[in-house]
């Protein structure tokens, strides 16, 4: 057979396939079917390889081209064949609008009702019934995109609108891949509503589909698709156009916007009847993936064709969807839309470069948008190093059951070392996870948010399930709280579902601290979170920044208020990392090297998928020869009797085998017909590894046998190190925060300074008497002025200020003491700048110790106020605190109107009242 011949025979399988009948010019009968194929019909222009009728009229051609040949340049012969069909033909447009080039292995498609209509290559052929559709359209989608109306901005703010009108005028130019890179907490998730309304509305688009990272960011996207309003008309989106949260294998026809996982769409593309949804309750952050050298196989599904949807928007996945999924992704015929916060080169790289927007971090902080952070770091001794126990006879340790959680006793008759790498995973050293708890909570309220008396909202990294049950624990003992106080939030959480803790941990006052391990590290809003506390290493560069994106998040006063009664505002999130973890050098793209950081449940099930590597057969190799080391014999039997009478060690060994060198190299040698002293090349190694390491991962096809290993796996016992006594190395905000608060003080030194006689605030401090004459006004005209970075005071938000009062907390942490409340508080700041030696508290701090020191000068003085008199200083006095000075004025407004107003003080004062005020203004003001 020619290569030619081959070419024809995969392509007419693959037109049958997609619902053509293939038919011999001689023998061609349309009322067969919807669509058929015509073998070689004769044009004017001479045979054509196909001829396509869909309904009985000619729709398109298809060109065949043996295996390896270019296909741009069959263009012209194609186009040749299109403007050859006989007038006398029945066609649904004249020319015929569609044309295909295909190797079989390759096909391109040109839409010859597209404007500048161009080919692009698809997974294989369209429907018939797609083709009659798209013929019947007044214009196409990407016609449509180039006339689309001027966007109604509605709720939109500006970054999110010129990312939509960025977004389609990458689409008008017919760019099949756009990115999106938007800050978290920008709003992606409500801007994709937006986009995807227009496409809908005014593009034409037939369906939409929306991949997410996991089930619980697709609730998310689903609520927002609920609450966003049409600027065009006021409906909610879900009130016009249907959406599906795909919780099983089956696209509803009706719906306009799809939102699944790729774990889920991939079982549908492979035609499972259903699939379990706890596969999709874990982040792929955490897959492991990059064990994966090999994009996962796709062949058609005519349940689910290449037409199925028009647009793919790809929201905040992990890295590996642009590499062993991306053949999921370039199955359908659609423009992909990325939505990311944290783009990786390889992701940009994915999407050619077409950046439509770019709206990092950095502009999110300065823009208000997204608040920064700081790093608090604590060391420990164990945390560093791991520690040593020393054996001996009669000494017994406890050892835990990973599945049970039962304890036992076994004596310790060795010495056993442990390493950093094996804390809370093969050893529990509990006075480690006891003494950062205990150092968390002793730092708290003095160095990490001084003068605090609430536990922030807190959410806490744990390395797995396990090692997040001991910090629970060790949190709730250091803080003497129950357990409403701090909750476990996993995959294996029960009794409550993990999204009905999530949102009691968003709305409500409890829990104050959440642990977790990735089940809400990426994507999950819950902005009144104030700080992370990592107890795990993060390799990723992109996984980090996605963990650090739940602190960004802006919220407003009130809002944070309800849930952390004393916080004055966030303007900053704090990150205490105790492990090293923003110290350590991460990756974009983790390179395929073996992984030892992949748990093995991960490991089996992307062997359970067809994934063959050498690194997965190393990998796994390598973790069940250690098991093997750890099982008992009945186990042995056990693994023994479904895998073929091979125990834990015989397939290690075979996983070891697939990969040694010498055996690819004899493999490759025998299957291709190399003989000595010829070599294989390095394309025949690599077919020949593949075929070893799929062979080695065979067994583990049988779900039997993993469930079995995982069972074996989580019976091996870890040990509980009771005995260790953990000691603090160090407990302090890092190098950089305490660089950046530097700065911002000398920054704020140089401009009280260079402002002394052009702002009337600092002119009036500079002056003597500094107190005399200082007004609200001039303190508010101040804060505009040091709205700019790196002050960024909002006069409209006065806990703003408490960026500059934590900075000048870093740099002299002896001279500053509470926090600040409000804009008033400027004036401490700028007093300790005239005169560094000068303490720096709260202005209310101040006016409450002058206002007891004045009372009791009064009273040494013989003069007694009565209750009602007392109460009206009382408030005049927090009215000075807050408004730096009262006048008569002032008896209009709350709270002293709802008083009796300026008749009841007048009452109760009489004549003194004016000089009452001024003495309290010039003793209490700041």
């Amino acid at each position: 057979m020619t290569p030619e011949q081959q070419a024809r025979q995969e392509i007419d399988r693959q037109l049958a396939a997609a619902g053509w009948i293939v038919q011999a010019h001689k023998a061609m009968n349309l009322g067969v079917g919807p669509g058929v194929a015509v073998r070689e019909f004769p044009l004017e222009t001479g045979p054509v390889d196909y001829l396509l009728y869909a309904g009985g009229k000619v729709i398109g051609v298809v060109e065949a081209k043996p295996e390896g040949h270019a296909l741009k340049g069959v263009e012209i012969q194609s186009r040749k064949y299109v403007l050859g069909v006989p007038a006398h033909l029945p066609a649904w447009r004249r020319p015929p609008p569609f044309a295909y080039e295909s190797t079989g292995a390759v096909t391109q498609f040109t839409n010859g009702l597209e404007p500048d209509a161009r080919s692009r290559e698809v997974f294989t052929f369209h429907k018939p019934e797609e083709l009659v559709r798209l013929a019947g359209l007044e214009a196409q989608v990407r016609g449509r995109l180039r006339g689309m109306p001027a966007l109604q901005p509605g709720k939109l703010w500006s970054v999110q609108i010129q990312t939509v009108e960025n977004l389609e005028k990458s689409l008008a130019k017919g760019l099949p891949r756009s990115l999106i890179q938007m800050a978290t907490g920008s709003g992606k998730t409500h801007t994709a509503a937006a986009f995807c309304e227009r496409l809908i509305r005014f593009a034409g688009a037939k369906r939409i589909l929306f991949l997410v990272d996991r089930n619980t960011l697709g609730d998310q996207a689903h609520d927002e698709f609920q609450r966003y309003a049409s600027p065009y008309n006021g409906y909610r989106f879900t009130d016009e156009y249907p959406v599906q949260h795909a919780r099983k294998n089956a696209i509803e026809p009706a719906a306009k916007v799809v939102i699944t996982t790729i774990q889920r769409l991939y079982s549908i593309l492979k035609g499972e009847p259903e699939y379990d949804e706890a596969n999709e309750e874990q982040s792929m952050f955490e897959s492991g993936r990059a064990l994966a050298r090999e994009p996962l196989p796709v062949v058609y599904n005519s349940a689910l064709p290449i037409e199925a949807f028009d647009f793919i928007v790809v929201d905040e996945c992990h890295r590996s969807i642009y590499n062993v999924w991306r053949q999921v992704l370039e199955y359908f015929d659609a423009n992909l839309i990325g939505l990311t916060a944290t783009p990786t080169p390889q992701t940009i790289g994915f999407f050619g470069g077409n950046v439509v927007q770019d709206y990092s971090h950095e502009r999110a902080v300065a823009d208000g948008v997204n608040v920064g952070y700081d790093v608090y770091r604590i060391r420990t001794k164990v945390t560093g190093g791991g520690a040593t126990l020393d054996g001996s006879p009669g000494l017994f340790i406890p050892m835990r059951d990973r599945r049970t959680h039962k304890k036992r006793l076994q004596e310790l008759a060795d010495d056993l070392t442990y390493t950093a790498g094996e804390l809370d995973r093969d050893v529990v050293a509990k006075d480690q996870i006891r003494l950062v708890m205990r150092t968390f909570h002793e730092r708290l309220f003095t160095e990490i948010f001084p003068g605090r008396q609430e536990v922030p909202k807190t959410l806490v990294f744990a390395k797995n399930d396990l090692h997040a049950e001991d910090i629970v624990e060790a949190l709730r003992l250091e803080f003497g709280r129950g357990n409403d106080f701090c909750v476990k939030i996993t995959s294996k959480t029960t009794g409550a579902k993990p999204k009905d803790l999530l949102a009691k941990f968003r709305n409500d006052y409890m829990p104050r601290i959440a642990v977790t391990v990735d089940l809400i590290a990426t994507g999950t809003d819950v902005k009144a979170i104030e700080c992370l506390l990592f107890m795990r290493n993060i390799e990723s560069a992109a996984y980090f920044e996605q963990m650090k994106g739940r602190g960004v998040r802006v919220i407003s006063s009130d809002d944070l208020a309800a849930r952390t009664p004393d916080s004055a505002g966030k303007d900053r999130f704090v990150i205490v990392d105790a492990v090293g973890v923003c110290e350590r050098d991460k990756t974009h793209s983790k390179p395929l090297d073996r992984q030892p950081s992949v748990p093995l449940e991960k490991l089996l099930q992307m062997a359970a998928q067809g994934v063959a590597s050498a690194d997965l057969a190393s990998t796994l190799g390598a973790r069940l020869a250690r098991l093997a080391t750890q099982a008992e014999y009945e186990q042995h039997i056990s693994v023994a009797k479904l895998a073929g009478g091979k125990d834990l060690h015989g397939l290690a060994a075979d996983l070891f085998g697939a990969v040694d060198a010498d055996r690819v190299v004899q493999h490759a040698a025998k299957k291709f017909g190399i003989k000595p002293p010829a070599e294989p090349s390095e394309a025949q190694l690599d077919e020949a590894e593949r075929e070893c390491a799929q062979a080695a991962l065979k067994p583990f096809f049988d779900p039997k046998l993993r469930e079995l290993i995982i069972a074996i796996k989580t019976s091996i016992e870890q040990v509980i190190d009771e005995i260790t006594q953990d000691e603090l190395v160090m407990a302090q905000f890092d190098a950089a925060a305490r660089d950046k608060a530097m700065k911002t003080v000398q920054e704020f030194r140089a401009f009280v300074e260079s402002h002394k006689a052009d702002i009337e605030a600092i002119r009036i401090l500079y002056s003597q008497p500094y107190r005399a004459g200082l007004r609200y006004r001039q303190v508010k005209d101040l804060a505009a002025k040091l709205s700019t970075a790196p002050f960024n005071v909002n006069p409209k938000k006065p806990e703003s200020v408490n960026h500059l009062w934590t900075a000048h907390r870093a740099v002299e942490p002896d001279k500053v003491r509470g926090r600040a409340r409000g804009l008033a508080d400027l004036v401490a700041l700028v007093r300790h700048a005239i005169r560094p030696d000068e303490p720096v508290a709260p202005v209310a701090e101040r006016v409450e110790e002058r206002y007891a020191a004045w009372l009791a000068d009064k009273t040494e003085a013989g003069l007694k106020f009565t209750p009602d008199q007392q109460k009206w200083l009382d408030a005049i006095k927090d009215h000075i605190a807050s408004a730096l000075a009262i006048e008569q004025d002032d008896f209009a407004d709350v709270p002293f109107i709802n008083m009796g107003g300026l008749g009841k003080v007048h009452q109760l004062f009489g004549e003194r009242l004016p000089k009452l005020l001024e003495e309290m203004n010039e003793r209490l003001a700041a």
